[in-house]
């Protein structure tokens, strides 16, 4: 028969059984960074959580005790002679019944104890599970911003972050787990210590016996973990699946070319494998772990009988059977819970190795320690020197041999085809990206000398694939600057550079109106005001160096060539990198680069270019022959 998936998951843990517990179960080592993070969320609500589980652990043993010595009460009286019934008041001013009473009325104040506990521990723990997921996302998205741009494009990084990001609300049961495993291991050494005044060796018995079926569950926890990590890719694309064909963005496209019937298809059958291996898992799961609980189903009944033997016997009391016979059950239970709960602890701590694995991975581009201050103003402006890039995993160079100079106040335009390294070489200016070889330098200071985000915030950049965010009219225009978000002044002045008052304007809401249709209420933009919207960003940023990158493909030519001509006018004194595949827009620029294969084939103003009769003027020709 054909190995499936199952038989390859299935095998590791079975040679992993035969390694050393530690090196088994060396996951369990996260979790005094997760409760290092729970604690740090709400100290308060951590130490009341632990003294609720401690006051708890020791309620059943106290009560079960108590029942002993009620029946052993009732016995003794059922052993005095009466020659009438006792009336109420005679029972009452009876030292041995008022005894009794009292037996009975402390077991009904454990009893609403351990009910409060109870219901004290799950509000608690409910508010620190909450406090901790919400802290744990803050520091995913923080960490994740702090990531380098390399490290999102990479998908076996995508993989590693949607694990992570699984995780952060999907461990926060964990908390509540370990803390009933530490509240469940407090009561068996309370029940230990008790039962071991009468027969110890039993409790070896039934402990024994229970071993078998935590080797069992270790075996398929880890299992299921390894399965879980090897659907990552599966289940990425299922997500995607399912946003694709049930979302406002895709709707248009997938009704048009009638794809609802494909993406379904696609994603049954994705779904098909993921429940076919999980119910495999499952049944061989169940089947074993019902064989092992059925031992340790006999182990008890054999300790049962020994105790009854001993109680017939003379050797306990009718109290002491019921006490023995409960701890009894109550210690299977518990040993059984704490060897099963301790490998589903162990596996579901594999998760947080996603989590906090993902928190050690460390950006590759960073400030420097001691950063050198920014220019200002800037007045060299940029410089490549003999610079060249390789995408990671890619052995094709983007860009080499770059040498060339974007100077201060001064237009810049980037010409040539799909793949010459127009945007990689924006990407590099920016530092999204740093260089595989040679240097780029700012006034005369290499790019990493200075700190990122005061370069960064010196840079304007509005990108082709600009994101449309589900914000108001307002906040998009505001993310450019997002710490003036409170200047309506300074809003209202980049809209109306941008050209996006006009359309703001026309919103029912203004600047307070929502955009997109993710959320009620919000209005959808066409592609062209949405871009208006997106350059306005661009001067929100009030930066030094302003670059757009085909951010008004959109647009027809007329209101292109609009748009760039007033951005012409409002970035003087300002270094401009404009990308556009229209030349009556190119043309525009004080001095134009020509790439081909990553390299700079020609520069020259437009008509320097036109002059050479090279690849511009061939560019240029092919172009404006569609217009005639």
């Amino acid at each position: 028969m054909p190995t499936t998936r199952l038989d390859t998951v299935l095998a590791a843990p079975v040679a992993a059984a035969r390694r050393h517990l530690a090196e088994r179960f060396g996951s369990v080592r996260y979790l005094p960074a997760l409760f290092a993070q729970v604690r740090a969320a709400s100290p308060r609500l951590f130490a009341a959580s632990l003294a609720l589980r401690l006051v708890g652990a020791g309620l059943p043993v106290a009560t079960l005790w108590l029942a002993k010595l009620i029946l052993d009460a009732i016995v003794a009286e059922h052993a005095r002679p009466r020659a009438t019934p006792m009336s109420l008041d005679a029972w009452l001013s009876d030292p041995h019944l008022s005894r009794l009473a009292a037996l009975v009325a402390a077991e009904l104040a454990l009893a609403i104890l351990a009910d409060l506990i109870g219901r004290l521990s799950t509000l608690v723990d409910g508010l620190l599970g909450d406090l901790y997921s919400n802290a744990a996302s803050l520091r995913l998205m923080r960490h994740a911003a702090a990531l380098d741009l390399a490290q999102f494009e990479d998908s076996a990084q995508q993989d590693r972050l949607e694990r992570a990001r699984r995780q952060v609300t999907g461990r926060t049961s964990l908390i509540g787990q370990v803390f009933g495993q530490g509240q469940a291991l407090v009561t068996l050494l309370s029940f230990a210590a008790g039962v071991a005044v009468y027969t110890p060796w039993l409790i070896v018995l039934i402990a024994a016996a229970l071993i078998p079926a935590f080797l069992n569950e270790a075996h398929f926890t880890r299992a299921g973990y390894r399965l879980a990590w090897m659907r990552t890719p599966e289940r990425r694309r299922i997500d995607y699946l399912r946003y694709l064909g049930a979302s406002v963005e895709s709707a248009k496209e997938v009704k048009l070319f009638g794809l609802n019937g494909y993406i379904t298809d696609l994603y049954a059958g994705l779904a098909d494998k993921v429940v076919a291996d999980n119910r495999a898992l499952a049944i061989r799961r169940a089947g074993w772990g019902g064989a092992f609980a059925a031992l340790g189903t006999l182990a008890y009944y054999a300790a049962y009988a020994v105790i009854v033997w001993r109680t017939v016997a003379g050797g306990f009391s009718i109290g002491d059977l019921a006490f023995l016979a409960g701890a009894f059950q109550r210690l299977r239970g518990l040993i059984e819970g704490l060897l099963i709960g301790f490998t589903q602890i162990a596996g579901q701590s594999q998760y947080l190795e996603d989590l906090f694995s993902f928190f050690a991975i460390e950006p590759s581009i960073h400030s420097p320690d001691r950063p050198v201050p920014m220019p200002a103003p800037i007045r060299q402006g940029l410089t490549f020197e003999d610079v060249g890039f390789r995408y990671p995993g890619s052995e094709a160079w983007a860009v080499r041999h770059l040498s060339f100079t974007l100077a201060a106040g001064e237009t810049l335009a980037l010409v040539g085809e799909n793949g010459a390294g127009k945007t990689t070489i924006v990407k590099l200016m920016t530092r999204l990206y740093d260089p595989t070889e040679g240097r780029i330098l700012l006034d005369g200071l290499p790019l990493p000398a200075y700190d990122l985000d005061a370069l960064r915030a010196r840079i304007g950049a509005i990108f082709q694939d600009f994101v449309r965010f589900d914000l108001t009219a307002g906040e998009n225009v505001a993310v450019g600057r997002i710490e003036a978000r409170d200047d309506s002044e300074r809003i209202g002045r980049a809209a109306v550079r941008g050209l996006a008052d006009a359309v703001i304007a026309r919103l029912p809401g203004g600047y307070d109106q929502p955009l997109g249709k993710r959320f009620d209420g919000g209005v959808d933009l066409s592609g062209g005001q949405w871009q208006k919207i997106a350059l306005s960003r661009a001067y929100m940023r009030d930066a030094e160096i302003l670059i757009l990158d085909e951010p008004t493909a959109a647009l027809d030519a007329r209101a292109e060539y609009d748009v760039f001509r007033r951005f012409r006018d409002l970035s003087a004194g300002r270094a401009a990198v404009l990308i556009s595949h229209r030349f009556s827009t190119v043309r525009m620029a004080d001095r134009i680069l020509v790439l081909e294969d990553g390299k700079v084939l020609e520069a020259g103003t437009h008509d320097a270019l036109l002059a050479r009769r090279g690849r511009y003027a061939e560019l240029f020709e092919l172009q404006a022959a569609g217009y005639r």
